[in-house]
Order: C-alpha cells, then structure tokens, then sequence
C-alpha cells in the first residue's frame, strides 16, 4: 500500500526510491509489525481476561502447568493482525505470491479462532471437532496448492528441489499438488502440537521463518539464484516483506508469551503460523529444507505419532508423555531449560537449512 505512495512521491522526490529496495521493506516490516505487536498486546491481554478466555490445563500433565490454568489465551490473534497489517503496508500487493500467503496464514487462523472460541468462550471442551478442523484444513490447504499449480509458469515452480545437489529437479507433475496440500496441513498441525510451552512455538517459527525470507530473496534474485545454483523464481523475493512482518510479529508476541507467559498462542495463531511455513517453503521450492530447518516441529510430531501406534499396538507408551517436550518435563527438566534447549536445536538446524544454499 504505502509503496504505491512511494512510487507516487517517488516522481517529485528522488529521496522515495528507495522503498523499491527489498531489503529495505522486509526491515520496515519486521519493525512495523514488532510496533504493532508490543502497542496492541497489553490491551488485547486485558480483553482476554476481561473475559475469562483462559488455558485449560491436563489433569495428567506435569503439575507446573496446573498454575497456567486461566492465563488468557488466542494471543496468536495479535501476531495475525501485525503480520496482516505490515505486509498489507509494505508489500507489493500485485505480487501473486503475497496474496497466497496472507490467504492461507488468515485461513487456517479463521479454523483456528473457531476451535478456540468453542472450547474457551462456548465452553465445549471438545471445540471444532477433529474431523471438521482436518476438513477445513484440508479445503484451504487443496486449494492452495490448486492455485499455485494452475497458475505456475516456469518449470522451476513445481518442480521437487533435492539440497546438496545441483542439478538434481524432479519434475512432479500433478503430484506437486498432493506435495503442496501434505507440506502446508502437516506443518500446520505439526507447529499446533508444539505450541505447549512458553515461547516454545514461536521462536522456533520465527528462525524458521526469517530463514525463508532469505531463500525467498535470493530465488527472486536472478543473479543470486544463479550463483547459488537454486530455481529463479520471478518476483518470489517480496515473500521476503511477509517473512519479515513474521519476524517481527513473532518477536513482539514473544515479548508477553515469554516465560512465565502472560498469554498463549491459541489454536488460532499455531494453526495460522505452520501453514504460513508451509506454503512458504512451497512457494520457493524448499520443502525438504523445510523438513530440516523445523526439525522440532517435526519431532514433537513423530513423537505423537509413535506414541499412539505404540499404545494402539502393545498397550504401553514409549514416552511419559506426548509431545515430547512434556516427556522431558516429565524426566525433571525444568520449563525453561526444555524452552531454550530446543531453541537452540532450531539455531542449529536452520544454519543447516541455510548452508544448502552453497553446499551443493
């Protein structure tokens, strides 16, 4: 928005040109979307109380969370609305790939808010059920990946990109649909599962984040893409504003959800931030880093998974409890030493994700 107002200004006043800058508008970005967040977080903190909207804890979880009951919670709804807000300021708004993040991301927090308003203002404990939540999810996630498939137009856009190896492309076909439609639903539900302790969701979502602005930028880039030996991906580099409104959104929630945490994410900002990972490592072809880069994710969601078949099967459980970081609480980890240790299991994961951008 404002950068039609500088291209504007731009005619009367050399000075405006400079907002053409990518880099320039992905820090306007983060700064404008930390501004929204730290402004706009004690008032929704205090509406949230106001209203009795609190966590409910597990009756056979570790007992330092019983003093968690009541703590307000759909606080991802404020990440939403600085993200919306900064992107919709700062990005170029022509860009296709702008409106398919802000669509999915809004998308799956509309299932999200929904499923948070039964349980925690309706007062039904099961919320939206796990069948319609995995439908809906389903309908947004399938029509995404539709979309970038029918408007795809290089090779480059569906093709599975392998790290570590130059030339190595494999052309999906239709099958990049049923790719898209699995990267974008799996990691929404997969950063769901480990939004279970202060800070321990969004950290890792803005590392993981931040990072996929930087593949964004340089598959954008023609000379960089072909330096780096990654597809050129015309005018995929202003996701870089989106990743950037992430960041500093992320970074502005973390400031109240840090702990002990004043409020939580909810369904509503979970669901929201793991499709826009996803869609976003679909829309730069970078699914396998994805996979690499958000290895906790990927963790906590093995970790549920084996443990259900193991009870399913043998009756007994492999972990104390699922997700896994409640496994550690369990063993005597403190909370914010399981906090930090997978922080900084993420730091090095992503440093992994990005080094694929040469060592190829």
């Amino acid at each position: 928005m404002l950068l039609y107002l500088a291209d504007w200004l731009a005619q009367y006043f050399g000075v405006f040109r400079v907002f053409q800058y990518l880099t320039l508008r992905a820090i306007l970005g983060v700064l404008t979307a930390l501004v929204i967040a730290l402004m706009v977080g004690p008032a929704m903190i205090r509406r949230l109380s106001r209203y009795n909207i609190g966590q409910s804890i597990r009756d056979d979880g570790p007992q330092s969370h019983f003093s968690k009951a009541g703590t307000p919670t759909m606080g991802g709804a404020l990440i939403l609305v600085a993200v919306a807000v900064s992107t919709l300021l700062w990005a170029d708004l022509s860009n296709r790939y702008v409106w398919v993040v802000l669509a999915v991301t809004l998308a799956f927090g509309v299932i999200g808010f929904v499923d948070d308003y039964k349980k925690l203002v309706l007062r039904n404990s099961k919320g939206l059920s796990a069948k319609h939540k995995y439908l809906w999810q389903s309908v947004f996630g399938l029509g995404a990946a539709l979309f970038l498939y029918q408007s795809a137009s290089l090779p480059a856009e569906t093709q599975l990109i392998v790290p570590f190896f130059k030339s190595v492309a494999l052309n999906m076909g239709w099958l990049y649909v049923v790719l898209a439609y699995f990267v974008i639903v799996g990691t929404s539900n997969a950063v769901n599962l480990t939004d279970g302790l202060d800070g321990l969701a969004i950290m890792p979502t803005v590392m993981v984040g931040g990072a996929l602005g930087i593949f964004a930028y340089a598959s954008g880039n023609a000379h960089f893409a072909e330096y780096l030996a990654i597809p050129h991906l015309p005018k995929s580099g202003e996701l870089v504003v989106f990743c950037g409104s992430l960041v500093g959104a992320g970074l502005g929630f973390l400031w109240f959800n840090a702990y002990p945490a004043m409020v939580f994410m909810g369904d509503v900002g979970a669901l929201a931030l793991g499709a826009a990972l996803g869609v976003l490592a679909v829309m730069v072809r970078q699914e396998i880093v994805l996979m690499i880069m958000g290895g906790v994710f990927v963790m906590e969601t093995v970790s549920v998974m084996l443990q259900v078949l193991s009870f399913k099967l043998t009756g007994k459980r492999i972990f104390r409890m699922a997700p896994i970081h409640h496994h550690f609480e369990l063993k005597g980890w403190p909370e914010p030493r399981v906090i930090v240790r997978f922080w900084i299991i993420t730091v090095i994961l992503v440093l992994c994700g990005l080094a694929t951008l040469k060592l190829r």
